[in-house]
């Protein structure tokens, strides 16, 4: 079992940054790939970033070059370092992780077997 939790969102102007933390818990988290997903009102979830076990990354394609996604193994966290905020990135961002076994479409939601709360993210222009 994983137990995930999101801190670091808040209100901030277009153009600024946010780092998203997720803390987790479980013995088995630093095999685990992880994932931030994103929610806007009246949207679905959708992808954001991606850190494999092996520590290749992915983005989707409206954050790339903007957003970095990291772990620290050490302190169980997964991280999502936000810089040139827009505000068509304002949602509700849940960290996720996924255990095996691994479909390896790991831009969907349905790929992730655990999820934390969420915390919100609000850029104003």
């Amino acid at each position: 079992q994983v137990q995930l939790v999101e801190s670091g969102g808040g209100l901030v102007q277009a153009g600024g940054s946010l780092r998203l933390s997720c803390a987790a818990s479980g013995r088995t988290y630093s095999s685990y790939p992880m994932g931030w997903f994103r929610q806007a009102p009246g949207k679905e979830r959708e992808f954001v970033a991606t850190i494999r076990s092996g520590g290749s990354t992915y983005y989707a394609d409206s954050v790339k070059g903007r957003f970095t996604i990291s772990r620290d193994n050490a302190k169980s966290a997964v991280y999502l370092q936000m810089n040139n905020l827009k505000p068509e990135d304002t949602a509700v961002y849940y960290c996720a992780a996924d255990r095996p076994p691994y479909s390896g479409l790991y831009y969907l939601a349905a790929s992730y077997d655990y999820w934390g709360q969420g915390t919100q993210v609000t850029v104003s222009s």
